[in-house]
């Protein structure tokens, strides 16, 4: 059914219990052995690229991570990444962005149970992703309780339930039921264009979650310390506030500064607005940037990714308001 390569980073999916709790033990080899009831049909090969628990993959592993699917893409249908749960959502958007235009699907699985254990979902995490990844359906997806999402749509929403993510504001890429996989017929393939690996990411960024109350001196701080974006969860549509604490001019000060300020919503559905209320028109006059329905995990990796690549405001303002990899604006409606 395809030639596919799996990637193993550790996580949930890769551990076993120490003396000092459940950590990434196994390696990919021990994966394969453990799903070679799934595996008939496909050609696997497997290289482990790291063994960390996905709350220590930062930007430096996101960049390696690209780096290897970017050398070894020509030469297989499809990518499986196993990756543990917490960051999982974060390192998809990642290589969204890095991998721009890329030729085959790549799609990261986990689990919130190990695979050792019997009653984990972990195998069928990986069926999914295996058949998934043999779609010639290209793009970064993924795979989680018979869900396909893509990549810059997926966050956890769940820290226990093997039904831990969800695709927010956007129909699922695919979906596994008795009738095999179901493609969203919306999808419309390869984005015409060369990939060309882009995997710097800027760590000089803070991601800001509104609360009544917020000291606006933050943002002097911040700017102190070097910071060059920050993006701000705001209040419902995108209220945020300008009596008493007036965080709207702090906002200013730091963008006239040259600082990249974007906002969205804490609301997890339907996103931002910020034409409809007055608050949200005041912070709009201050050049900041509307991300709209973007998730959270979406908006701080593409501002990372954008200060990665720029170091013009204008230029990251351009990128930031582009809808490059599906992460921003509706899509398609698809019968659930």
């Amino acid at each position: 059914m395809g030639r596919i390569l799996m990637l193993s980073t550790g996580g949930t999916l890769a551990s076993s219990h120490s003396e000092k709790g459940l950590a990434p033990g196994l390696h990919g080899n021990d994966i394969l052995d453990r799903i070679a009831g799934l595996t008939e049909g496909f050609e696997i090969d497997e290289e482990e690229l790291f063994m960390l628990d996905s709350s220590n993959m930062q930007p430096e592993e996101w960049a390696q991570l690209a780096g290897r699917i970017y050398e070894r893409r020509k030469a297989y249908d499809g990518i499986v990444v196993i990756h543990g749960t917490d960051t999982l959502a974060y390192t998809a958007a990642a290589l969204s962005y890095a991998l721009q235009r890329i030729e085959i699907p790549v799609v990261l699985t986990g689990s919130q149970v190990s695979i050792e254990n019997p009653i984990a979902d972990a195998t069928e995490n990986c069926r999914a992703a295996l058949h998934m990844a043999a779609s010639h359906c290209p793009g970064v997806y993924v795979a989680f309780n018979r869900k396909i999402i893509l990549g810059t749509r997926a966050s956890k929403v769940r820290t226990r339930s093997f039904d831990a993510f969800e695709s927010i504001d956007c129909p699922y890429a695919a979906r596994i039921n008795s009738g095999g996989l179901l493609i969203n017929p919306s999808l419309s393939g390869r984005q015409l264009g060369v990939c060309r690996l882009q995997a710097r990411f800027s760590t000089d960024v803070f991601l800001l979650k509104l609360f009544p109350g917020l000291n606006p001196d933050i943002f002097g701080r911040l700017q102190e310390l070097g910071v060059r974006g920050v993006y701000v969860e705001g209040f419902g549509l995108g209220g945020l506030p300008f009596s008493r604490r007036n965080l709207t001019e702090a906002i200013r000060r730091a963008v006239d500064a040259g600082m990249t300020v974007a906002v969205g919503s804490q609301c997890l559905y339907e996103g931002s607005d910020f034409t409809v209320y007055e608050v949200g028109r005041q912070v709009l006059s201050c050049g900041v940037i509307e991300t709209g329905n973007m998730t959270t995990e979406a908006a701080i990796t593409k501002l990372m990714w954008a200060l990665g690549q720029y170091e013009d405001p204008e230029a990251v303002r351009m990128v930031m308001e582009q809808n490059l990899v599906g992460e921003l604006g509706s899509t398609v409606n698809w019968n659930e």
